[in-house]
Order: C-alpha cells, then sequence, then structure tokens
C-alpha cells in the first residue's frame, strides 16, 4: 500500500466502488486505492437493504437526490444489462388507504411527474386489483420502473471491473482521520498513515466520525436507525406481486411499513425506524457503548424525539408486537394475518441529523482539508443512485479529470 496515490477512497460500499470506476473510466492508469474497514466489501448498507431500484418519486423536485435518483436508475438497469446482473421491473404501488390520504397522494403524484417518473399511473379503488389482486385502498400510483435487485451483486461486479482497471482494494484496515502534508492529504490508517494527492470519504455508518476528526465542522451526527422486517411465509407470498407501500409521512425520510418484494422471491413486511444502539445493530442485542454514546450526548437527538415522539412509540409497537406490524398492512392487504408471517432481516440506515433535530433529506458533500472530499450524507436512494452520485463526487474531487 505503499503511496503516494493519486486517489484513497474510504469505504468498500456500492457507492466507493462506483465512484472508484467513474475516476478510473476518465483517467486511465490512475493510481487508485480503496480501504475497507471490513473483512469484504458490502458489509453493512450496500448489503442490508430491501433492493428496491427507486423510480424517484419521493423527493423535492430540484434536489440532488431527485435529480440522482433519476439518472443513478437509467444508469443502473444499463450496467445491469451490460454486467448481466439480475434484476426485475416489478413496479410499485402507493395506496392512499381513504379519503383523508387522497390529497397527500395528488402531492406525490405531482412531485413524481415533476421528476419524469417514467409511465406513472394514477388508479382508482376499483383499478388497483388489476396490479394487485389482493390489495385494497381509496386510490394508488402504479410506477412501472420501480424494480428490485441484490445491490451486493453489483457491488462485486464493480470492484470486480475496477480490480481490472488497475485499482487496488485492500479489506481490514481501518481510517482514523485525513491530514495534510507537503502538499499531500495523508490517510492515517490502522495500517500506518498513506499519503495521497486526492482522498474520498464514502464511509457510511462512520461518515460524521472522519469528517470531523479530518477537520469538518462538528455540524452533523450520524444517528444510526434499525429496520427491522418480518417476511411472509411460502404459503403466503401469493399476497403480494409488486411492492406496496404506503402514502408516507412528508415530515419524516422513511416511507412507512410497506410490502417489499426481493430479487430472491422473498417478500418483506417493514421496516421499523428505531433508534440502534450500535452502528451494527443487526441483531436487537448487539449494544455498541461508543455508538450508544454518540447517539444520546448529541442534542439533535433529542429535539428530534421531542418532535417524533409519538411516531417512536408507534414504531416500538411495531418491534414489539409482531400483531401491530402486520395490523399496519393488512389496511392495504386485508387478507394478511400473523400466522403468515415470520421474522425477517435487518439493516441499519445511516441517518444525518444536525444540532437542530433536523433530519438531513437530502445527499450531502463536504470539500475541506487539503485535498479531500467527505459523502456527509448519503441515505435512500443512495444506492439506486450510486453511478450518479459517482459523477457527482468525481466532478468535484477530480474537476480536471
Amino acid at each position: 500500500m505503499q503511496g503516494p496515490w493519486d486517489v484513497v477512497i474510504v469505504g468498500a460500499g456500492i457507492l466507493g466502488l462506483a465512484t472508484a470506476r467513474e475516476l478510473l473510466l476518465r483517467r486511465p492508469g490512475l493510481r487508485l486505492l480503496v480501504l475497507e474497514r471490513e473483512d469484504r466489501i458490502a458489509a453493512h448498507q450496500t448489503s442490508h437493504n430491501s433492493g428496491v431500484i427507486h423510480a424517484g418519486i419521493y423527493y423535492q423536485p430540484g434536489s440532488l437526490k431527485a435529480q440522482l435518483c433519476t439518472e443513478g436508475r437509467n444508469k443502473l438497469y444499463a450496467y445491469c444489462d451490460e454486467h448481466g446482473i439480475p434484476y426485475e421491473k416489478c413496479g410499485k404501488l402507493i395506496i392512499a388507504t381513504d379519503a383523508s390520504e387522497l390529497a397527500a397522494l395528488n402531492a406525490l403524484e405531482r412531485r413524481g411527474r415533476a421528476n419524469g417518473v417514467p409511465g406513472l399511473r394514477r388508479l382508482e379503488g376499483d383499478e388497483i386489483a388489476e396490479i394487485e389482486p389482493h390489495a385494497v385502498g381509496a386510490a394508488a400510483l402504479f410506477s412501472p420502473e420501480t424494480g428490485i435487485i441484490d445491490f451486493a451483486v453489483v457491488a462485486r461486479v464493480l470492484a470486480d471491473e475496477i480490480r481490472a482497471l488497475g485499482a487496488e482494494i485492500v479489506t481490514g484496515v481501518g481510517v482514523s482521520r485525513f491530514s495534510s502534508s507537503g502538499g499531500m492529504t495523508v490517510v492515517e490508517t490502522s495500517a500506518g498513515p498513506i499519503p495521497a494527492r486526492r482522498a474520498i470519504a464514502c464511509a457510511g455508518l462512520w461518515s460524521d466520525r472522519l469528517a470531523v476528526r479530518s477537520g469538518e465542522p462538528d455540524d452533523l451526527r450520524i444517528v444510526p436507525f434499525r429496520g427491522g422486517y418480518l417476511k411472509l411465509k411460502p404459503h403466503a407470498r401469493r399476497l403480494v406481486r409488486t411492492l406496496i407501500y404506503p402514502v408516507p409521512d412528508p415530515s419524516l425520510p422513511f416511507l412507512g411499513v410497506h410490502l417489499t418484494k426481493t430479487i430472491s422471491g422473498d417478500i418483506w413486511l417493514g421496516p421499523t425506524a428505531l433508534l440502534a444502539p450500535s452502528r451494527t445493530a443487526y441483531s436487537l442485542r448487539t449494544v455498541n457503548r461508543a455508538d450508544l454514546r454518540s447517539t444520546l450526548t448529541w442534542p439533535g437527538t433529542w429535539k428530534m424525539a421531542r418532535r417524533f415522539w409519538k411516531t417512536g412509540i408507534t414504531e416500538m409497537s411495531f418491534a414489539a408486537r409482531r400483531a401491530a406490524f402486520v395490523e399496519a398492512c393488512r389496511v392495504y392487504v386485508p387478507e394478511l394475518t400473523v400466522d403468515d408471517v415470520e421474522p425477517g432481516p435487518a439493516g441499519i440506515r445511516a441517518q444525518a441529523i444536525s444540532r437542530d433535530g433536523k433530519l438531513l433529506d437530502d445527499f450531502a458533500f463536504a470539500s475541506g482539508t487539503g485535498n479531500a472530499l467527505h459523502v456527509r450524507n448519503a441515505p435512500s436512494p443512495a444506492a439506486t443512485s450510486s453511478l450518479a452520485i459517482a459523477r457527482v463526487i468525481a466532478d468535484r474531487a477530480m474537476p480536471d479529470a
């Protein structure tokens, strides 16, 4: 790993790998190193998600999420076609369960059309059964371009490609901070200092710590939310053909409890959105004191909790009572019963929260110390958008490339 390297990228999730590919395609022969703290690539958010390729319905028109989701979706489908990566355009239904949700559904439809979501279709109540025979509601939006995929497979293909382009990926190496010396950025690692002309941090769940230790403002904290799922038993999978979502609360970046078909053929119900006691709390028994202290000492955590305490109680009921979870889905798939479900997987969302308790809703980047760039917030739809986010990172980190 001796340097100097032209570029060192921290994080071998889908975003770090996509960024490496973008830079190597722009500048063949670039000496590029990807460092990953875990013993494998795509260990966290990339491989612990529902695998939805989002069409771009939800996001504020003009935001980075809206722009990059649309661009990234198109690029991702094309990349999968080129490399033979399996995916399915199964489509998504967003259902207004009664008249009280129609205004929000109308607003969502306007937003989706403003974002150029292809094929977006409004359904009235009796038309829902054309798409989902076992679903009910007052009205719905159907997005045929929404798809499903295994993002960990995409990450492995990206890793193979960037190695073929000359990059080196090293796992099991943690990075503590970036510093500057003699016009170079020094990447301080568990294997010793590594000099680089440019450094890019795609550190996901640990992005805040790396940024602050590297001299960035301590104005955002990653607060981990655990998303737990149930899944349908094989006999009940017939109840769901596509993805079935509720009309979301516009004040939250979460999309509510929904039913998600996966590329493996499972149907997931969820997720919950609970504050997690660890940034790797895939099991409820996992507690990390440093992570818990980080969450509980952040003033934004308490301000957010005061604002959304009712939502928090609901989420805790979902986590504690399987029947409550199922009941939330029965609103739009009435045939579901508790006997139809079993425990499913879990993931952790790296949600950036400001000091005043606001949940940062858009992608965010920071260029600060030396020739370094930090990805400060990249939650969903970051995987869908990864190839487009990589373009933005490359433009900002290496404008001369």
